[in-house]
């Protein structure tokens, strides 16, 4: 029996790394870590390089190590060109930093990308080969399988999904420009609408809570809220109009929507679609066209990773 090789999949996050060791041909890890990004009076840097050391310890032998982060990513040469939810990184050279520390040079991909291709392989896009992920939470992220092809552009930095200009002059954008699909449709936009709507004297029942959140507002919706409700359908009808750019751009047969506001049921999926309808060039668009909810949840980023690197060994 031939040696069965072993990938490390980290998917690094704002506030917490995951770490999964892989057997090839299994999407399930069999030993799996998490720890804080930041904390441990390490930096987040040195808590990644202290976690890969750790789990050598658990299995010596590791033949790959895949990385799914944030931000713009050089993928040619793994360079993190800007992460601002992981200290600040900039222009970090990640992957010669972990190649000149463990002796293997690991794969650096963006984190949507890599969920993307998880679910692309494993989970709601299985049998599409065409499909566009959408992960909509703090902010919106998404990446693009063509012809079987996972799409990065040039040096790495395409389909960055959420910085698309919907409204000139529109809210600023967590990016610092103004009126990107981000800022009108995440769940920091949901909230922010809210604030800045109870600035000007909205009232709802949500008066008593100083930093509403998406998932506060949608329960407050639920129980008839007409703020909360306005916030939703905002949200949802600027997303609608950002992925009828992008059918016209990519022409999928499959829609995979993730993150936790795109699992607030009706209340946003009904004007998202209501407002696709209405944008989209033709309804040509829409025909056998599949629009699924995300099926790996946490992991996906974890398995695309596994599974990007087996398909790159």
């Amino acid at each position: 029996m031939g040696y069965m090789k072993t990938i490390l999949s980290l998917d690094i996050g704002g506030t917490n790394i995951r770490a999964g060791l892989f057997s090839k041909n299994s999407t399930k890890p069999f030993f799996i870590k998490k720890i804080r990004t930041s904390g441990q009076n390490c930096t987040p840097l040195e808590n990644i390089i202290n976690l890969i050391a750790e789990l050598q310890q658990e299995q010596p032998r590791i033949d790959a190590i895949s990385m799914a982060v944030p931000g713009s990513i050089d993928n040619k040469h793994g360079v993190i060109i800007k992460a601002p939810n992981v200290g600040g990184w900039k222009n970090m050279p990640l992957r010669d930093i972990i190649s000149e520390k463990f002796g293997i040079v690991p794969s650096i991909e963006n984190d949507a990308s890599m969920a993307a291709y998880g679910e692309w392989k494993h989970g709601a896009g299985r049998g599409h080969d065409y499909l566009l992920y959408m992960t909509i939470s703090t902010g919106i992220g998404g990446a693009v399988i063509d012809d079987g092809h996972l799409l990065t552009g040039f040096r790495g930095l395409g389909t960055e999904k959420g910085h698309m200009t919907i409204v000139e002059n529109g809210p600023l954008c967590s990016c610092g420009q103004p009126g990107h699909l981000e800022a009108l449709a995440s769940g920091t936009a949901i909230a922010a609408y809210v604030r800045r709507k109870m600035a000007e004297g909205a009232k709802t029942i949500l008066e008593a809570d100083p930093a509403p959140t998406a998932e506060t507002i949608a329960k407050a919706a639920r129980k008839g809220d007409a703020l909360s409700i306005e916030a939703y359908h905002d949200a949802g009808y600027y997303l609608g109009v950002g992925l009828a750019n992008y059918l016209h751009i990519f022409n999928p047969s499959c829609i995979i929507l993730g993150g936790g506001v795109s699992f607030s049921g009706e209340l946003f999926y009904e004007p998202f679609y209501a407002s696709l309808k209405q944008h989209v060039l033709s309804e040509e668009y829409l025909a056998g066209l599949e629009i699924n909810y995300a099926q790996l949840g946490d992991d996906a980023g974890l398995i695309g990773a596994y599974q990007w690197s087996l398909d790159h060994l």
